[in-house]
C-alpha cells in the first residue's frame, strides 16, 4: 500500500515559492523538449525531474513537504508537456500561412487547448484515476520519488514503515539507468538499439528493441496485460502488414530492401495504427460513460454540499473544482478561441477577410466536442502506458483526418486559395485538438501522482492551469527564435540557413502533408479504413475475453494500436519490462515477504526511469548549447557495429541484474 498524507492533515501545498520554482523550471524543459522534438520528433517527459528538483531546492526551505514538491512537478510537467504542440503548429510555416510564430496566434492555441485539457479531465478523475487499475506507470513512479525523496530527509509528514524498502532501490535504479543512458545516446559507446532486417522470399521484417532501461521501468510498472496487447500490435505490424506490403509493392528503383520496409512501415502501417487507435479511442469513451456519469454526478453532489454549507464533509483528497466553475471556464474558453479562430481566417487569401461563418462555426464545434473525447482518450493512454510514450502525434492524425474531410466537402472542388485556406484552417483547428490532447494526457498522469501522495485534487488542477498559461507564454518566443536559428523542412528557404542545421520536424510535416492529401482528395483510405475494421474485431476479441476468463485476460485495444503505431523499437523493451516484472511475480509468489520484495521492484523501475530521464534534461541543454546533436560522442559512425554488440550485452545483462535484484528476499 502506498503511503500518503491523511484527509485530514492540511499541509501548505498550493504556495506562491512553488509555482514560482515550477514556473522557473518549466521555461528551462520546455525550451529543450521543444528543440528536441523539432529536431528528432522526440519529447521528454518532465514530471519526475522536475520532482527531484524541486525536493534538491525546497529541502533548503522552511516547511517545505511533499504536497509542495508535488505542486511543482505538476507546474513544471505540464507545460513541459504542453511543447507537444510542435507536432503540428509549424505545419502553418511549412504551408506558407505564416513566415513566423505570432505571438497572441500561438499563446492562444496553447493557452485554450491547454485549459480545456484541464477543465475537461476534472469530471474524469474519478473515473480514471480513483476508481480504475489503471497503472499510471509514470505517475506511479513520481510519487515513489516524492515519497521516498521526503521519508529519506526526515519529512515527518509522510507516514514510513523503517523496514520498507526506499532509497537505496530508488538509487540503484537510477544509477544504472542514468548511466546506461550516458555511455549509450551520451558517449555513443553502447549503442542505443539493437535492430536487424531479414528478407523471407520478397517479403521483408525486422526483429530488435531500443536499449533504454527507462522504458523497461515504464513497462515493469505497466504489467504483463498492456506488455503483451502491445507486443501483438508490433506482431501486426512487422509480422504481418510490413511483410506483406514489402512482397507486394516494388521498392523504387534505387531503394534496398531495409529503406523499403521503413517506407512501408512509416507512410502505410503507420496509418493502419491510426484507424485503430481511433476506434479504440471510441470505444473507451463509450466503456466510460457510466463511470463518467457517476463522476459527474458526484461532482454535482459536492456542489450540492458546498452550497449548502456541508463542504467539510467532503475529504480533502476528494476535492475538486467546483463543478460549475469547470463548466464556466470550459464555456467561456469559446470566446476567445472564436476570436482565434475568425481572425486567423479572415487573414488567408482565399476567404478575402470574409470566411464563411459555417467553417468557423464547424471549426469550432469540433474543437470543443473532439476535444473532449480526445481528454477520454488520451487520459486513458497516459493510464496505460504514460504520457511520454503516448501517441500525440497519432491523435494529431486522426483529428487531422476528422476536421479535413467535412472541410474539403464544405469547401467542395474550388482550387487555388480556397484550398489552401482550408488545409489552413484544419492544421490551426488541429492545433487546439492536439493542445488539449497533450494536457488532458499529463493531467490524469500527475492526478494520479497526487492520489498516491494525498495532494488536494482542485490545488492540483489549479497548478495545472498556471503550467499551461505559463507554457503558452514561454512556447511561442523559443519556436520563433529556433525557426529564425534553424528554419524548418519544407518551410521556404533562406539563404542565411545552413541545409545541415534545418530542423526536420517530422510529426508536423506529416501532418500538414495529409492536411493538404486530404483537401486536394488525393490520400490513400486504405489503411486506415482496415486499421478501423481490425480495431473493431480486435474489440470483439477483448469482450470475449473478459467474458469468459473472468477478466484474467484482456487485450486493451489501445495498447494493441500504439503496438502499431509508435516504432517497435520503442515498444519492445516496455515489453521486456514487462514480462520482467512478470517473471519476478512468478518467482516469489510463495514468499512469506512477497509484498515488501514487489515494493522494491516498483521502487527499482521507478528509478530507471528517474535515472534516463535526469539525463535526457542533461542532454537537451548539451544540444541546445552547443548546436550539435552529439555533443559528448567519444567515437564515430565507424564504432556502431561494435556499439550494438556491446550495447546488447550490456542491457542484457542489466536485465538479469534487475531480475535478481528484484527476486532477492
Amino acid at each position: 500500500m502506498q503511503d500518503k498524507i491523511p484527509d485530514h492533515v492540511s499541509l501548505p501545498e498550493l504556495t506562491l515559492r512553488g509555482l514560482v520554482l515550477g514556473a522557473v523550471i518549466t521555461v528551462v524543459f520546455t525550451a529543450a523538449n521543444v528543440y528536441l522534438g523539432l529536431k528528432v520528433g522526440l519529447t521528454f517527459a518532465s514530471s519526475i525531474p522536475a520532482a527531484v528538483i524541486s525536493m534538491a531546492v525546497l529541502r533548503f526551505a522552511k516547511g517545505a513537504n511533499i504536497l509542495e514538491n508535488n505542486i511543482v512537478q505538476t507546474v513544471a510537467s505540464s507545460a513541459g508537456t504542453l511543447s507537444s504542440i510542435i507536432f503540428v503548429l509549424p505545419g502553418l510555416v511549412m504551408i506558407g500561412v505564416w513566415a513566423g510564430f505570432p505571438f497572441w496566434y500561438a499563446a492562444g492555441i496553447c493557452a485554450v487547448g491547454g485549459i480545456l485539457g484541464v477543465t475537461y479531465t476534472v469530471p474524469l478523475r474519478r473515473a480514471m484515476v480513483v476508481e480504475t487499475d489503471l497503472p499510471y506507470p509514470e505517475g506511479v513512479a513520481a510519487a515513489e520519488i516524492l515519497r521516498v525523496g521526503s521519508s529519506s530527509r526526515g519529512d515527518s509528514s509522510i507516514p514510513h514503515d523503517k523496514n520498507e524498502p526506499g532509497l537505496p532501490e530508488v538509487v540503484a535504479g537510477t544509477v544504472l539507468s542514468g548511466v546506461f543512458a550516458l555511455v549509450s545516446t551520451g558517449f555513443k559507446i553502447f549503442a542505443d538499439a539493437v535492430q536487424t532486417f531479414f528478407r523471407i522470399g520478397p517479403a521483408t521484417s525486422s526483429i530488435g528493441t531500443s536499449l533504454s532501461l527507462a522504458l523497461v521501468g515504464a513497462g515493469w510498472l505497466v504489467g504483463i496485460t498492456v506488455g503483451f496487447a502491445m507486443l501483438v500490435g508490433i506482431l501486426i505490424a512487422w509480422g504481418v502488414a510490413v511483410p506483406y506490403l514489402t512482397a507486394t509493392v516494388p521498392a523504387p528503383s534505387g531503394v534496398d530492401y531495409v529503406a523499403h520496409a521503413n517506407v512501408m512501415w512509416r507512410t502505410q502501417v503507420r496509418f493502419l495504427g491510426a484507424g485503430l487507435i481511433a476506434v479504440a479511442a471510441v470505444w473507451t469513451l463509450i466503456v466510460l460513460m457510466k463511470p463518467m456519469a457517476k463522476g459527474v454526478r458526484s461532482a454535482l453532489d459536492a456542489l450540492a454540499k458546498q452550497k449548502s454549507g456541508h463542504g467539510d464533509a467532503i475529504p480533502r483528497t476528494e476535492r475538486d473544482m467546483p463543478f460549475d466553475r469547470v463548466m464556466q471556464l470550459s464555456l467561456a474558453m469559446a470566446v476567445p478561441l472564436a476570436i482565434l479562430v475568425y481572425s486567423f481566417a479572415s487573414g488567408l487569401p482565399g476567404f478575402a477577410g470574409s470566411p464563411p461563418l459555417i467553417l468557423i462555426a464547424a471549426c469550432i464545434v469540433f474543437a470543443f466536442v473532439f476535444g473532449f473525447i480526445v481528454a477520454a482518450a488520451c487520459g486513458y493512454m497516459a493510464g496505460l502506458i504514460g504520457s511520454s510514450n503516448s501517441p500525440i502525434s497519432g491523435i494529431g492524425i486522426v483529428a487531422t483526418v476528422l476536421v479535413a474531410v467535412p472541410l474539403a466537402w464544405l469547401l467542395g472542388k474550388d482550387a487555388g486559395p480556397i484550398r489552401d485556406a482550408g488545409v489552413a484552417l484544419a492544421l490551426f483547428t488541429v492545433s487546439v485538438v492536439v493542445a488539449v490532447a497533450t494536457i488532458s494526457n499529463d493531467n490524469l498522469q500527475d492526478l494520479k501522482t497526487g492520489q498516491l501522495v494525498g495532494a488536494t485534487p482542485w490545488k492540483q488542477q489549479v497548478a495545472l492551469i498556471v503550467g499551461v498559461v505559463v507554457g503558452a507564454i514561454v512556447i511561442p518566443p523559443i519556436l520563433e527564435l529556433l525557426y529564425n536559428a534553424y528554419g524548418f523542412t519544407g518551410a521556404t528557404p533562406r539563404p542565411d540557413m545552413d541545409p545541415k542545421q534545418i530542423l526536420g520536424a517530422p510529426q508536423a510535416t506529416l501532418i500538414s502533408t495529409l492536411a493538404k492529401g486530404i483537401i486536394a482528395g488525393s490520400v490513400d483510405w486504405t489503411m486506415i479504413i482496415i486499421g478501423v475494421f481490425v480495431g473493431a474485431a480486435l474489440i470483439v476479441v477483448d469482450e470475449i475475453l473478459k467474458r469468459t476468463t473472468n477478466k484474467r485476460l484482456q487485450l486493451p485495444v489501445l495498447a494493441v494500436g500504439l503496438g502499431i503505431y509508435l516504432p517497435a523499437g520503442t515498444i519492445a523493451p516496455i515489453v521486456i519490462g514487462a514480462v520482467l516484472a512478470w517473471a519476478i511475480e512468478r518467482a516469489v509468489k510463495n514468499s512469506p515477504n512477497r509484498e515488501r520484495i514487489l515494493r522494491r521492484g516498483t521502487l527499482l523501475a521507478s528509478g530507471l526511469i528517474v535515472g534516463e530521464s535526469l539525463w535526457g534534461v542533461i542532454l537537451a541543454a548539451l544540444i541546445v548549447g552547443s548546436g550539435s546533436q552529439e555533443p559528448v560522442a567519444l567515437v564515430g559512425e565507424s564504432f556502431e557495429h561494435i556499439a550494438e554488440w556491446i550495447g546488447g550485452v550490456a542491457f542484457a545483462l542489466s536485465i538479469l541484474w534487475l531480475y535478481r535484484r528484484g527476486t532477492k528476499a
